[in-house]
Formats: C-alpha cells, sequence, structure tokens
C-alpha cells in the first residue's frame, strides 16, 4: 500500500511520525473518510467541505484548498492496485514540544492512506445488524471530526461486548447518533432523521438520504426523535461512507419491525446506487 505523508509518496511500512506530533501526545488534529468507487471519490466537494468545517473547528489552517487536496487525492487513488477504496486522510497540527496551547509556527502534519473499501453484501443488507442503546456522553462537539475518538471507541466496544455491530446514543432522551455511524428511523412510511447540530457528525451519506428522500417524495420529518420512537420504529438504518445504508434489524436484543431490511430501506439503498454511479 502507498501512502502520503507530508508531501511524500512511500509505501506504509516506511511511513513515520515524531513522537511530539500534537495528534499522537494530545488527539489534536481532524480526520475525513471518503468512499471511492471505480477510482472515482464520492461526493468529494461535500467531504473537502466538512473537512474545511472541522478545521474552522479547532482553529487549524488547511494546508490545501479544494484544488490542492483534489489532486493529492486523485494522486493517491492512482497508485493504489485496487479501485473501490477507504481513503482516510488526517490533518494535525503537527510538530510541537508539548503544550495544551498552541504552537507558533508548526506545520501540520498531512497523512492520507486508502485501504480496499469494503461495503455490505446484499445478504448482510437483507439481514440486517444488531445494535444496542447507550447514553451519548461525547463532548459537546461532535460536528467536528476530530481524531480524539476514545469516548467512541469506548462505545463502540460496548455494542461489541454484546455481539452487536454498533451503539445507538440519546442524550436527554432523544437520539443523536451511532458510536460511528448516523441513525435514521422509520414510522408508518415517514423517514424520521435527528437535526444537523453539535451533538452529531453531519453525514455525508445522512446528507444523500435526506437528498434521495426530498427528491423523490418519500414523507420526511427532520427533528428531535425520542427514544421512545426509536424502540417503536418499524425500521431503523445505520448510514456512514463505509457501511452506505444499513438496516438495523435488532436493537437490545430484540427485533425491529420485522426483523430483516424493510420496504423504505430497500428502496433508499437503490436510490442511493444510482448517486454512486453518477459520474
Amino acid at each position: 500500500m502507498t501512502v502520503y505523508l507530508n508531501g511524500e509518496y512511500l509505501p506504509i511500512g516506511e511511513a513515520r511520525v515524531p513522537v511530539l506530533d500534537r495528534g499522537f501526545l494530545l488527539g489534536d488534529g481532524v480526520y475525513e473518510v471518503i468512499p471511492v468507487y471505480a477510482r472515482r471519490p464520492f461526493r468529494l466537494p461535500q467531504h473537502l467541505a466538512r473537512l474545511q468545517n472541522s478545521c474552522d473547528g479547532i482553529r487549524l489552517a488547511n494546508p490545501h484548498d479544494t484544488g490542492g487536496w483534489t489532486a493529492l487525492i486523485g494522486d493517491l487513488i492512482g497508485r493504489q492496485d485496487f479501485a473501490d477504496q477507504n481513503l482516510y486522510l488526517q490533518v494535525t497540527r503537527g510538530v510541537a514540544k508539548r503544550d495544551h496551547a498552541f504552537p507558533q509556527g508548526a506545520a501540520p502534519t498531512v497523512f492520507m492512506m486508502a485501504n480496499p473499501l469494503v461495503t455490505p453484501s446484499p445478504a448482510q443488507f437483507e439481514a440486517g445488524v444488531a445494535a444496542v442503546s447507550t447514553t451519548d456522553n461525547r463532548w459537546q462537539r461532535c460536528d467536528i471530526k476530530s481524531i480524539a475518538l476514545l469516548a467512541n471507541v469506548l462505545l463502540r466496544q460496548l455494542a461489541v461486548d454484546e455481539g452487536a455491530a454498533e451503539s445507538i446514543l440519546f442524550r436527554d432522551g432523544h437520539l443523536t447518533e451511532g458510536a460511528a455511524s448516523n441513525i435514521f428511523a422509520v414510522k408508518n412510511g415517514t423517514l424520521l432523521a435527528p437535526p444537523r447540530n453539535h451533538r452529531m457528525l453531519p453525514g455525508i451519506t445522512y446528507d444523500a438520504v435526506i437528498e434521495l428522500a426530498r427528491g423523490h417524495g418519500i414523507p420526511l420529518e427532520v427533528r428531535e426523535i425520542s427514544e421512545a420512537e426509536v424502540r417503536q420504529a418499524d425500521e431503523l438504518w445505520l448510514t456512514s461512507s463505509t457501511k452506505e445504508i444499513l438496516p438495523i434489524t435488532r436493537l437490545d436484543g430484540r427485533p425491529v419491525g420485522s426483523g430483516t431490511a424493510g420496504p423504505l430501506a430497500r428502496r433508499l439503498l437503490a436510490l442511493y446506487q444510482t448517486l454512486k454511479d453518477a459520474p
């Protein structure tokens, strides 16, 4: 695998970051995950806009403009042997003496790698996955895609401990998102989505699903969703750049709806496929 690190393309085994990098010491950085289909990055402008929002959120100067990122990402994609890719990029505040305050003059560290993209198979989609529910105890700026992910790691591990794929998070009695995904609910044919705010990361797939629903006349409500509504939903889905749209068919050991992928999930996945295939 060829990776990119601070202006160089090199084998991943040769990539090195100094121990004084603030990403390593303080989690002081941001990241993006971009799905690549047939060597075409999916919704790249939206991903780069979210990266800019994350940089602005932590007061980090973005080291590249849109054109620069587009060229670098295209070059890295072209250096891989596989066409469908899961492209990860990370920007930290750089190398400096350990101190909580921002360093003066430190150059950002930029790292990118691309792994093969593995999305759910048709059988996995139909069967869906299990999830558990838990309290959202993360910080109040979940809209920043920060590399400081310890809270998310612990919340996802709660699911793994129960043999589940994801943790669904609630704060003050309302749905926020998953530990590493956005969550949608369906009730009586209406798609329910929590609103974009500082308590959730605005997912690119989340936005695409809402766009598709609005464009195809699917009843949609973007609003606060109570925990009771989630537990009584006919369908639950998780969405992310790598999982796309994946039904949650069991929650806390109980079936959701019919216990298999629901009709609205099937319809939205088919519509989502048209976005992936668009030039």
